[in-house]
């Protein structure tokens, strides 16, 4: 979260805006990538201003939605019957105080055909006291509300942000995380391991683990694809399949998202494949 010289070293691939959010933004601050699904980014403001934020172009710089966008993007989801999904994210969804939140989510909720409303945040790792009883109460309400947390080491889980988490599930309301997989910070199985399992603890699912996408300015923080393969194939079989995340490649130009998982198959004939377990022995599975 430091700011540091080395994020004025462009590396080849960097991009300002590397999912193509801007190119795939329907109405002001609504972004329509998947076709069940839609971003709203509620909020310029964040809990944290991360270095390898994907959106260091626009968190923290404004401009904030107006009530006229919010009703633009509210009117489009409405007209868009395949929506199933909002995500409300930002900057950080719960940087809203819950009169607001209350009206929002509200106002999604009678779009009949969303299912699941997602709420981004960093709340629970920068400001876990953010999680009162009123705000679970506001979540209760507007159920299914997931909670989308974002813990990348396992010192980020303080004391008052675990209760936080059980608050939350302790109410009904979900709480899946995303990790942002961060040279220097956690790449290697242990630290990941360690974080992951404390979270299942609390009853949030690790729900995905992130490459460092190719923003402009963060390349410092960016692991190697291969080394990254290579955690991953550390990870399989060496703690529960209840702690293990997808890993997500989120594909520079706004082409979405791909999990990514080492390869198990190692090599094949007429009749067999031949897998590689965890502790790395071969065995043949028969192809019919």
């Amino acid at each position: 979260i430091v700011p540091h010289v080395n994020e004025f070293e462009e590396a080849r691939d960097d991009r300002m805006d590397p999912l193509g959010e801007e190119d795939h933004e329907v109405v002001p601050h609504l972004v329509h990538r998947y076709p069940d699904r839609v971003l709203l980014l509620i909020t310029d403001r964040c809990a944290s201003y991360c270095r390898f934020c994907t959106r260091k172009r626009w968190v923290g710089q404004g401009p904030t939605p107006k009530p006229e966008h919010l009703q633009q993007a509210l009117d489009y989801v409405r007209e868009h019957q395949t929506i199933r999904e909002v995500i409300v994210s930002g900057g950080d969804a719960l940087m809203l105080d819950d009169a607001k939140l209350d009206k929002l989510l509200g106002d999604i909720r009678q779009i009949k055909h969303v299912d699941i409303i997602r709420l981004g945040t960093r709340m629970l790792a920068f400001a876990p006291m953010r999680v009162t009883k009123n705000l679970v109460e506001v979540l209760k309400k507007h159920q299914p509300v997931y909670v989308m947390s974002h813990f990348n080491h396992s010192n980020e889980l303080s004391p008052q942000a675990s209760q936080a988490i059980k608050d939350l599930v302790d109410a009904g309301v979900p709480v899946l995380n995303q990790t942002v997989l961060l040279k220097g910070v956690n790449d290697n199985a242990e630290s990941l391991s360690e974080l992951f399992r404390a979270l299942t603890r609390l009853r949030a699912r690790p729900y995905d683990l992130h490459q460092c996408d190719v923003v402009k300015g963060a390349s410092q923080f960016r692991v190697p694809l291969e080394r990254a393969l290579q955690i991953m194939k550390q990870l399989r079989g060496h703690i529960s399949g209840l702690c293990v995340p997808h890993f997500i490649v989120d594909i520079p130009g706004g082409f979405g998202k791909v999990s990514i998982t080492p390869e198990s198959i190692v090599k094949r004939d007429d009749t067999h494949v031949y897998l590689q377990g965890f502790d790395g022995e071969v065995a043949p599975y028969p192809l019919d």
